[in-house]
């Protein structure tokens, strides 16, 4: 198992282009499978979840060609849909949480779909009841064999319908939406997930011949059509890397540029930022972000303390709370994080007690951050990194610790970092890999 050794309390400077969304891309990929044609994917991230992912289609039978570094085609003309009920698949699928969103296009184009249950971040339940009641809806049979703990969807045929989601999930609607492309008649989804990484997939599949409207609200309606075709498709900069690397410049009191971010897609992210008193500017797509040695939580108008919270798009992105977390710690200021979605993500504030951090974990949902204005900095130690976002998050606090710390279980960062050590090494950064 690898590990990060960091040397603390260095300041950076230097420009990074973030890399493709990983949200976005594991729908992107899963959605080749609707066609027998070719599909060509731009500005795909080398990161961990999206390779298992990528070698999951070539076992099912997909002819994966790699382009370049970060582009791929991708041609599901000749599938071996028995992968799908084989123990090699059952080990595949299971650790990856994004393999989910196979079952919807296969269902749509083959009549079945299979999934292990999958794993990912241990952060808390993350239930599959909206994927499956939205297949049921569509008309499809589930069942599941608690022995192989094995998911599976079949019909003979998809019928267009109205549907109001249990809750606004990004791969539940992904996964409905890509099953309802080819389904007989109009289906509506209310309360659908309207994020930039579904409205991007609402593009690509539109591009290939699906007719879906409403793109960027909470309700879609799909006309189902017969088949579709080819296309290219380019995913989007990753919000959550890009926050990520404000967390670094901010934390390590750096200069940064961060290029090509793609501002008419970050949605609340710069205003949460600019409510913990963080200064930036936008220069064309880029943001600079200068050094600054303080910055200062904004109250409410009546003084009180200000709650940052999570909320389905366009609200705060759940993904970056962790990273709002740490930045808060060095602040002059209160700030309550409320996570409202996942009840295990805020359980890694431990580390940061230990680091010297002042923050009350109110109960799994809260925790009261007492930033300390840099007065006092935090500490090396030794940790290990139990999810991808508060692994990034660690890592940030490691940057600005004063010492050297060690990071393990660093697998959990690569499943959504591209090459994080070399790009802060490059940016300045003190930090290498210990396998």
């Amino acid at each position: 198992m690898a590990s990060f050794k960091i040397e603390g309390g260095h300041k950076l400077k230097g420009t990074i282009t973030p890399q493709g969304a990983k949200n976005e891309v594991l729908q992107i990929l899963c959605a080749v499978l609707l066609t027998p044609e070719k599909v060509t994917i731009n500005n795909v991230p080398d990161i961990i979840d999206v390779n298992k992912l990528i070698f999951i289609l070539g076992e099912l039978g997909v002819k994966v060609e790699k382009l370049s570094s970060n582009a791929y085609s991708f041609q599901a003309d000749e599938l071996n849909l028995e992968y799908l009920e084989s123990d090699d698949f059952k080990r595949d699928g299971s650790s990856l949480r994004g393999s989910i969103m196979i079952v919807g296009p296969l269902l749509a184009r083959f009549g079945k779909g299979y999934i292990p249950k999958p794993g990912g971040d241990k952060i808390g339940r993350r239930r599959l009841d909206t994927h499956f009641e939205g297949f049921i809806r569509l008309g499809a049979k589930f069942r599941y064999n608690k022995e192989d703990k094995f998911y599976g969807v079949e019909a003979e045929e998809l019928f267009g319908t109205d549907m109001l989601l249990d809750e606004a999930s990004v791969t539940g609607t992904a996964n409905i939406l890509m099953a309802s492309v080819l389904a007989t008649g109009t289906t509506k989804i209310y309360n659908a997930a309207c994020e930039p990484y579904i409205q991007q997939l609402c593009k690509m599949l539109n591009s290939m011949g699906a007719d879906i409207t409403g793109v960027g609200s909470n309700l879609l309606t799909i006309n189902g059509v017969d088949s579709l075709g080819g296309c290219e498709h380019r995913v989007l900069p990753d919000m959550i890397e890009i926050g990520s690397w404000i967390g670094v410049a901010v934390m390590t009191r750096s200069e940064l540029t961060i290029k090509d971010v793609s501002w008419e897609n970050l949605g609340q992210i710069p205003n949460v930022f600019r409510k913990l008193g963080i200064q930036f500017e936008k220069r064309g797509d880029d943001i600079y972000i200068p050094e600054q040695e303080s910055y200062e939580i904004q109250n409410y108008i009546d003084g009180s303390v200000l709650t940052v919270a999570d909320a389905p798009w366009p609200g705060f992105t759940p993904d970056l709370l962790s990273i709002v977390l740490v930045i808060a710690t060095q602040a002059k200021g209160t700030v309550l994080i409320h996570q409202k979605m996942f009840e295990s993500r805020l359980f890694f504030v431990d580390k940061l007690i230990d680091m010297g951090a002042k923050v009350i974990l109110c109960d799994p949902h809260r925790a009261t951050v007492i930033g300390m204005n840099f007065e006092s900095s935090l500490k090396a130690t030794k940790m290990t990194s139990p999810d991808i976002r508060a692994g990034i998050s660690l890592l940030i606090a490691a940057l600005s610790a004063t010492g050297t710390s060690i990071i393990n279980n660093i697998e959990q960062i690569d499943r959504g970092y591209e090459n994080i050590e070399a790009r802060l090494k490059s940016i300045g950064a003190k930090i290498e890999r210990i396998e």
